[in-house]
């Protein structure tokens, strides 16, 4: 019993090294290849957030060093933000961050709520290119482009 007691009360040194940083380090790798934006938006979220927990135990080690449950707690947290089948950091950036994010400085105020709404759908290289678009070839010209791909879209 001596063994499981000892394995159970260091979890955090055995686990949390590869669930908090090796793991996120080669799926942050592998979303950087992707041309999805999710799951970028996951593991940046998830390192701001990692930094920001790190920053905190740095902080206030003195009192994290009177709390047993910490390592655990860190653990347990980490594991949500980490695991696909919770997905925890995107669950963070759809929830709250992205709430508070304005769109980039290039992006008239001209445009209608419901054009914003379309903006803020697409990456931020690709928001400028659109702005550049609708710039040089008017509204309609864009909404036409988004009618035709909404159709091939449907065909497929």
């Amino acid at each position: 019993m001596g063994v499981l007691t000892v394995i159970a009360k260091r979890l955090d040194a055995a686990v949390g090294p590869g669930l908090m940083l090796l793991y996120p380090l080669y799926a942050s790798l592998r979303a950087i290849e992707s041309p999805s934006v999710i799951d970028d938006q996951q593991w940046l979220t998830y390192w701001i957030i990692y930094s920001l927990i790190t920053l905190f135990e740095l902080s206030f080690w003195k009192i994290l060093a009177w709390l047993p449950f910490w390592p655990y707690m860190k653990l347990l947290f980490c594991m949500w933000l980490v695991l696909p089948i919770f997905n925890g950091a995107a669950y963070i950036y759809e929830n709250y961050i992205r709430k508070y994010i304005k769109l980039g400085g290039f992006v008239d105020s001209n445009y209608t709520e419901d054009q914003r709404k379309i903006l803020q759908m697409i990456s931020l290289d690709a928001r400028k290119s659109v702005a550049e678009y609708v710039e040089k070839h008017g509204w309609p010209a864009f909404e036409r482009i988004i009618k035709v791909a909404e159709r091939e879209a449907k065909k497929q």
